[in-house]
């Protein structure tokens, strides 16, 4: 579905007294056919999303996956200045090299796959990565 396009509502016949009502009508049928694209593209694939009764685009329009375009990070930045994370958080493992490799900043948390001391979380510091060693299995 093509989205609505600003250069398909044209004004030129509405600006001015003198226009006939006449020479409006193809600009006036044009602007409603791209209402109706509007309207009917909420909450499809290549329209908008729509807001449910609380105000909030509803889960099911939502991706599963958020991907940032180019170099750029994905940050959340909640008013509340908390990212609640409703499940379990998963890491993707990286080693030690790769984290090295990386532009860090301070408070970065990462999951170390090849440390010397075995499998670890890892925290950069504002200079190094700093290590919290895996400890004993957790109770069943």
């Amino acid at each position: 579905m093509a989205w609505i396009t600003a250069s398909n509502i044209v004004t030129t016949n509405l600006d001015t007294d003198g226009k006939s009502p006449l020479s409006a009508r193809p600009n006036l049928k044009a602007a409603l056919d791209e209402i109706i694209v509007a309207a009917n593209g909420r909450g499809q694939a290549d329209g908008v999303a729509s807001l449910d009764s609380s105000t909030l685009v509803p889960n099911t329009q939502l991706p599963n996956t958020l991907i940032s375009s180019g170099s750029n990070n994905l940050t959340l930045d909640p008013g509340s200045g908390k990212v609640a994370i409703q499940d379990v958080l998963n890491l993707n493992p990286r080693t030690v090299t790769q984290l090295n490799a990386l532009t860090s900043a301070e408070g970065d948390i990462a999951y170390v796959s090849n440390d010397s001391g075995g499998k670890a979380l890892a925290v950069y510091d504002g200079s190094n990565w700093k290590k919290l060693t895996l400890g004993g299995t957790i109770g069943t």
